[in-house]
Formats: C-alpha cells, sequence, structure tokens
C-alpha cells in the first residue's frame, strides 16, 4: 500500500513541474531559515552546560539599586565577598574570587598585552575545568603559579613541556618571574568564561596596594560559589540583603570602605544562565540577548508558516485537477482515511524534498550567518547536539502541517458530483481561505520588512547622531595608567602635540565606547541626600581635544589654580579641602544636581567626599556609551594624573599616518609597553557591529518571506488565470478592452494585499515602540517607513501577477470558447 502511495505522489509531483519546483523551493526556504535559527538558538542555550557539577556553580553577581543613579548590572563583585559569603552561608560549599589583570608579556621579544586572571587557589574546585598537565587541586598553590590554555602555552613554549617553566610578566611597572604548574585544555567557544592565563592571588600581587584585597569601594573580578547538594540558591538570594547590611563597612570617606550612599545588591547567577543574563557589564565574553532569540525563533517560525501557507493554498487551488483521481478511488473503494494518509504522505514526500535542499543550504549560509550574529555556529547531524533528528521532525511536522488541510479538503469531495459534472467546479471551496492565507502572508511580509527599515534606520541613527564630540579626526590611545607610562605622559603629550595634522591633545579617565563607570556622591547645600553623579580627572587639552562645546563659564585652564586637583596619590585627596577646586559639569550633571538651567550651576559649591568644589562651566552633554545606555551626568575633575588614555585631535594628515607617526613616538618613550591606539569612529562602529549584524539577518529573513510569498501569489495568479479563461473571452467578446481584463485581475490579488498592510502596520508599530524604547536616542516613528512598505508590497504583487494578467488579457477569445 504504502509503495503505491509513494509511486502515485511521485506520479502527482512530476506531471506538475512548475508546482513542485515552487512548492519546494519555498518550503526549502522556510525550513532553511528554521534550521539556522535552530542553530543559534541551540547554540546561545548550551552556554556553560558542559561544566562538571554546572547545576551547583554559581557566579556572584552585583547589581545597583539607587533609584537616583544610572542602573548597572556587573558581572564582577567585591573580593572580601567571597570568603565571608562562604563563611556566613552554610549551603555554599566552597568560593573562590579572582582579579582581572592585563600583564605584558614578550612574544618573539615584542611586548604583547594578556588577558590574566588572579585568582584563590581553590578556583578549579569551583570550576572544574579539564587539566591536561598538572593537578587542579595544587595548581595555584603558590604565589608565583601559574596556569595557562593548551593555546597560551603553545604560543609562549612552542611543543616542549612547559610544566615547571617560568615566564617573566610584567604588572605594576615590575617584572614577575611565574612558575607554570598547570595545562588547561582551551575552553568551549559556548562559555561565558574566557581564561587564558591564570595566577595566584595573594597580598603581594599588589606591591602599591596592600589594602587592595581587603577593599569595599571596587569590583576588581569574578566571584564564584559552589553550593553543596540540595542547596537552594533562591534562599541565599533571599538572606543576601540583611547579609549586606550586616558585614560590609560603610563610610564617607572612601577609604577601602563602601560609600554609605553607595546601593549594591549581590546575587547568585547559575553558570548556565550568565551568558544570557541581564548582567552583562563587565563580561568576561560578549553576552548574547534573549530577546533576540526570542525574536529571530518567532520571525523563522513565520517564515516557515507562510512555505506552509504557499503549501495549501497551491494545492487547494489544484484541487479540480484531481477531482477524477479521488472520484475513482472512492467508487472503487478507497476509504476517505486511506485517501488522507496518502495526500499527507505526499506532502511528507515534498517536505523531505525540500529538506535536503535546505540543508544544502544552511551549509552554504551557514558561515555568512555566523559572521552575523557573532557566534561560531556548526551544524553537526550525529553526537551531542546533532542536528538530524530534529531535522526529521521538522520535516514530518511541516509536511503533517502544510498537508493536513489539502488532504481533508481533497479527501471530503463527492464522486458522484464530480462524475455527474465531469468535474469538480474551479472555484467551489477553499476561495476565502485561501484569500486569508494570501493576507496572512504578506501581513508577514509587511511587517517584517516595516521592522526591518527602522532598525537600520536606528542603528544608522545611533552611529551618525551627534554625541556630544566629534567622532571623525579622533584618535584614542590608551594604556597612560601603566606604572611606565605615567611618570612620561606629559612628555608623550608634548610630543605627540608636535607630530604634523595634530591639532590638540587631552589626556582623560574616560573615552569613546567606554565601558566602565566612575560614581561619586556629592553633598549639595540643603540636600539632606547626596546625589549621584559620574566622575572623571581629565586634563586642560581634553575638552578641546574632543571638541565638546561650553553651554555656560568656562573649561578648565592650567593657568587658573583652583583648577588643578592633581595629588600624588589617591589618599592624599583629602589634603585639597583646605583650598577647595574648580569642577565642570555637563547639562546632565546639572540637571542631576537640581538646577533647571546651565548658568544657574556656575559659582556653586558642592562638596566631594571633604574637598569643596565650586562650578565654573556647563558643557555639552556627551554620549561616550552606546546609545542603549542612559545619558550620564558627569563631573569633570581637571588632574595632571590618573588618566587612562589619550585622546588626539588631526587634521589634513592621513589616518594610517598619522597612527604611525603615533605609535613610533610611543615606542621610542615607552618601549616595554604595547601600544594600542583606535579611532574614534571604529570604536563607536563596534559598539553597533552585533546589531547591525542582526539587523542584517532580519533583513535577509525579511527578504525570504517576502519571495516565498511572491512565489505563492505567482502560482495562484496562474492558476486564477488559466480557470478564468472562457470568462474572460466572453468580456472581451462583449468589449472589454485588454487594460479592463487586467485591472479586474490585477485587483483580484492586491485587495489581499491593501488588507495585509492594515494588519501589519499596527503589529509593526507596537513592536518597534518597544523595541525604540530601550535607546535613549530613538528615531521618530514616521509614517513614511509604514507607507514605503505597502508600496514596496503592492509593487511586488503586482510585478508578480501582471505577467500572467497581462498575456491571458491579449488571448485569443477565439481559442478559450472554440468548444462552447
Amino acid at each position: 500500500m504504502w509503495r503505491n502511495y509513494l509511486t502515485v505522489g511521485l506520479r502527482s509531483l512530476m506531471r506538475s513541474k512548475a508546482y513542485t519546483a515552487i512548492n519546494v523551493f519555498g518550503l526549502a526556504v522556510g525550513m532553511a531559515s528554521c534550521i539556522l535559527i535552530l542553530v543559534f538558538v541551540r547554540h546561545e542555550l548550551s552556554y556553560d552546560k558542559w561544566l562538571p557539577n554546572a547545576e551547583r556553580t554559581f557566579q556572584v553577581q552585583a547589581e545597583r539599586v539607587a533609584t537616583e543613579e544610572p542602573p548597572s548590572f556587573l558581572q564582577t563583585s567585591f573580593y572580601p565577598a567571597a570568603s565571608l559569603m562562604e563563611r556566613d552561608f552554610p549551603q555554599i560549599e566552597r568560593t573562590a574570587a579572582t582579579w582581572r589583570t592585563r600583564p605584558v608579556v614578550l612574544v618573539d621579544r615584542q611586548p604583547v598585552y594578556v588577558d590574566m586572571l588572579l585568582a584563590d587557589p581553590d578556583l578549579f574546585e569551583v570550576l572544574e575545568l579539564e587539566f591536561v598537565r598538572g593537578d587542579r587541586r595544587t595548581a595555584l598553590r603558590d604565589p608565583d603559579s601559574l596556569v595557562l590554555t593548551e593555546t597560551e602555552a603553545r604560543r609562549f613554549f612552542g611543543s616542549s613541556d612547559p610544566i615547571g617553566r617560568v615566564l617573566p610578566v610584567g604588572r605594576q611597572g615590575e617584572t614577575v618571574n611565574l612558575r607554570v604548574t598547570g595545562v588547561l585544555r582551551d575552553l568551549p567557544e559556548n562559555s561565558h568564561l574566557a581564561l587564558t592565563m591564570v595566577g595566584r592571588l595573594h597580598p603581594g600581587a599588589f606591591p602599591t596596594e596592600p589594602e587592595a584585597l581587603a577593599a569595599w569601594n571596587r569590583m576588581p573580578g569574578y566571584v564564584y560559589a559552589r553550593l553543596r547538594p540540595g542547596a537552594d540558591a533562591a534562599a541565599i538570594n533571599a538572606a543576601l540583603p540583611a547579609w549586606e547590611q550586616r558585614v560590609i563597612p560603610r563610610s564617607s570617606t572612601g577609604s577601602g570602605e563602601m560609600s554609605r550612599a553607595d546601593r549594591w545588591a549581590l546575587r547568585l547567577t547559575n553558570v548556565r544562565d550568565v551568558h544570557l543574563g541581564a548582567f552583562q557589564e563587565n563580561a568576561m565574553t560578549r553576552g548574547g540577548d534573549m530577546r533576540t532569540i526570542v525574536t529571530f525563533s518567532i520571525v523563522a517560525l513565520l517564515i516557515l508558516a507562510v512555505a506552509c501557507v504557499n503549501f495549501a493554498n497551491l494545492t487547494t487551488a489544484r484541487a479540480s485537477e484531481r477531482t477524477r483521481e479521488v472520484a475513482l478511488r472512492k467508487v472503487l473503494g478507497a476509504r476517505r482515511g486511506q485517501l488522507i494518509a496518502q495526500f499527507i504522505g505526499e506532502a511528507v514526500l515534498l517536505a523531505g524534498m525540500a529538506a535536503i535542499v535546505a540543508l544544502a543550504a544552511v551549509e552554504l549560509a551557514l558561515p555568512a550567518v555566523a559572521s552575523l550574529v557573532d557566534a561560531p555556529l556548526e551544524l553537526s547531524y550525529f553526537g551531542d547536539g546533532g542536528m538530524l533528528m530534529w531535522v526529521v521532525l521538522l520535516t514530518l511536522i511541516v509536511g503533517a502541517v502544510g498537508g493536513s488541510y489539502p488532504a481533508f479538503y481533497l479527501s471530503g469531495f463527492r464522486p458522484s458530483a464530480i462524475l455527474r459534472a465531469g468535474r469538480f467546479g474551479a472555484g467551489t471551496g477553499g476561495g476565502r481561505l485561501r484569500t486569508a492565507l494570501v493576507v496572512g502572508q504578506f501581513a508577514v511580509s509587511i511587517g517584517l520588512m516595516i521592522c526591518t527599515a527602522i532598525v537600520y534606520a536606528q542603528t544608522l541613527h545611533a552611529r551618525s547622531a551627534d554625541a556630544g564630540y566629534r567622532r571623525d579626526g579622533l584618535l584614542v590611545v590608551d594604556n597612560l595608567s601603566r606604572a611606565q607610562v605615567q611618570p612620561l605622559a606629559e612628555t608623550l603629550v608634548r610630543e605627540v602635540a608636535r607630530l604634523d595634522g595634530v591639532r590638540a591633545v587631552g589626556r582623560s579617565e574616560i573615552s569613546p565606547a567606554e565601558e566602565g563607570r566612575s560614581t561619586t556622591h556629592v553633598e549639595l547645600p540643603g540636600r539632606a541626600e547626596p546625589v549621584a553623579v559620574g566622575a572623571y580627572v581629565v586634563d586642560p587639552g581634553f575638552l578641546q581635544a574632543m571638541e565638546i562645546h561650553t553651554v555656560a563659564g568656562r573649561a578648565f585652564s592650567a593657568d587658573q589654580a583652583l583648577d588643578d586637583a592633581t595629588v600624588a596619590e589617591e589618599a592624599e585627596w583629602d589634603s585639597l579641602a583646605g583650598r577647595g577646586i574648580n569642577v565642570v559639569v555637563s547639562e546632565a550633571g546639572a540637571r542631576q544636581l537640581g538646577f533647571r538651567a546651565p548658568a544657574a550651576a556656575l559659582g556653586q559649591t558642592l562638596r566631594i567626599e571633604t574637598v569643596p568644589a565650586t562650578i565654573v562651566g556647563v558643557v555639552a552633554d556627551v554620549q561616550y556609551r552606546s546609545a542603549r545606555d542612559e545619558m550620564e551626568p558627569i563631573l569633570y575633575i581637571m588632574s595632571r594624573t590618573e588618566h587612562d588614555s589619550m585622546v588626539i585631535r588631526y587634521e589634513g594628515v592621513s589616518p594610517q599616518a598619522l597612527l604611525e607617526q603615533v605609535r613610533g613616538v610611543w615606542g621610542r618613550l615607552v618601549p616595554d609597553v604595547p601600544f594600542e591606539g583606535s579611532f574614534a569612529e571604529d570604536l563607536v562602529a563596534e559598539l553597533y557591529r552585533s546589531e547591525e549584524g542582526r539587523g542584517q539577518l532580519f533583513a535577509l529573513f525579511a527578504g525570504l518571506a517576502i519571495v516565498i510569498g511572491s512565489l505563492g501569489l505567482y502560482a495562484l495568479a496562474a492558476f486564477a488565470a488559466e480557470r478564468r479563461t472562457k470568462e474572460i473571452g466572453i468580456r472581451k467578446i462583449l468589449g472589454a478592452r485588454t487594460a479592463d481584463i487586467v485591472r479586474l485581475l490585477v485587483w483580484q490579488f492586491l485587495r489581499p494585499v491593501v488588507i495585509a498592510n492594515l494588519i501589519a502596520w499596527p503589529v509593526a508599530w507596537w513592536a518597534m515602540t518597544d523595541w525604540l524604547n530601550g535607546f535613549s536616542e530613538r528615531i521618530d516613528l514616521n509614517p513614511a517607513w509604514f507607507l514605503a512598505a505597502g508600496i514596496v508590497a503592492l509593487a511586488i504583487a503586482t510585478g508578480t501577477i501582471i505577467g500572467h494578467a497581462v498575456r491571458v488579457a491579449r488571448a485569443n477569445p477565439i481559442h478559450a470558447l472554440r468548444y462552447e
């Protein structure tokens, strides 16, 4: 029986090659989209599930909960919290804290930066990573211990055994010899961890900051906790607020203790949830976005639904071609269930053919898609993570869903009516449903077009909108805070300022595409509670080099003694209390401090810890970070030290030529420190790289939905024109012109597209309004986006069917009526 079904199905498909090709292509596109998204979703959901005892391994994260400050969701935490949590919560079996650092190592006699974690000796008991050499229990026992990954071991020591070898590492201006005690197997790509070098964390690692490990006013690294079997992380999280109030020391001086105005909430997050969690600041690796996963999944399912709708539409439209077959089978004793099984079997066969084409398309498209979403996507068929079972299941579902309605529709024909009339009425049944399905297809396509256009426009706006400074012609040089660079920083500025094309040079604690924040609490007369603002150290040339506009008052000047807040060390800050300092605030900073107009802030005095500060200028707001972040209220403090980066304004010189000149100056003055320089435009572009890639992928899916919908409309128009051949012949004999016939046929299929617009517009408006609300700088939802998408859809639909309409309208009516 099944062999007979297969034979009949193949004959039916081969009899209508154009119909089969359209259906196979449409289903293949829908299935390929679904498989691509399934590969992406599985990759995103697989993060850190490979880690042994992952269900009991947690990261301690920190959230800023003060309402007057911008929200912060950090994966880093306070170092002292690790030991105290292990002491006070019996549910916690073991903890380990880390400290992030970027030491300098010589590779082929050239200094390079390496990302390194200094960690407690129990780190590898909490994170049970696989060692290929050494013992995890003793690898970090000694102060000079060093653990490398396989790749790093080959990088520094080649193919020889690295255990026991010494690696000189530059740290805090000193060279420390670390001894390799273990080699880790390279971590999988699907991990939030980015461990390449791990050293022992101990007080001697900070010769210039002996109090660093006891500080509660910084979050230098990651804290991990391993719970005992059966322990409830939710119970620990519920108890953490009271625990914080009890154990965390607070003061108003900031001398290693948390400020009384700071409000941070700690929480345990399972390592499997870190990658897609809300806490993504200070992450080791770029995090994912659950909303993106959900959105792409919905889009893929919509495209697949459009393809299935095409299949059902075309099958029911072709019903008249198989009516006699159905009638004869019923007369010969075929039951309806057998006919349903046959037609669904044909649908599954068609879906199987489409699946083969889809897999070939996925193999070809996967590298490009992986580049767009910035993820190492791979398609494997067998083993852990194999997709073959899912592809087979998808094929069966698509065949069953796409073929169920046609199967029930065709199997319901009455043989007496069919055989008496000679055929089933061409326009009988399914017309309204087909129209509704066409409306749904184009509603999806139009909605995706609108969303794609708005996503692209918003990304372009975020990159090009006025950020408060001029991005072009600006070079940013990092690592001025290195111990070797600090004594030569002013010399470096002078040498760079002499280069051809350099117009201004400035140093600062903040720069374009900045990740970290430096928040301080200032006291104002008449205000009971301190006010939180971002506080950043700059030199006199920074505002000029950035071309930040002065709104009121003046900028910093090297000639004004009170402008200079330079101190030898952070601990000497209180020494400025006697004379006070001058500061400059941003417009948002002035509003945060309670001044309605920038001019009203001039001359006002506030207090930064123990130091009185007078506002002498208000400058324009600057968006240093992504447009998704709120505009930060900023207070600028002038100092000749404590800078992290140098900004260089240039004109009339090639960017690459200037970069090489600055590199040469750097190499001459500080040869032991690697040079890192980037152009501001490139830094800003990197902020939106992932969003641009996802926007391009979104555009691809929108295009595929339009292609599938147009294919279905093309086939339906062909069938409709064929069924109305005699009607059109009679109309022409009665005097209808070609234009009248074309207008009649075109309008028949444009009406569903018009209705689709009315459905798609409000849905797209709602979705895009919610998405745009995540940006501090956003475009307006102009009606032009919606009208343009509607016009494009109408143009595509018109172009798709007008060829059939013109051909039928120009046909000689004698050929249609010669047998009547």
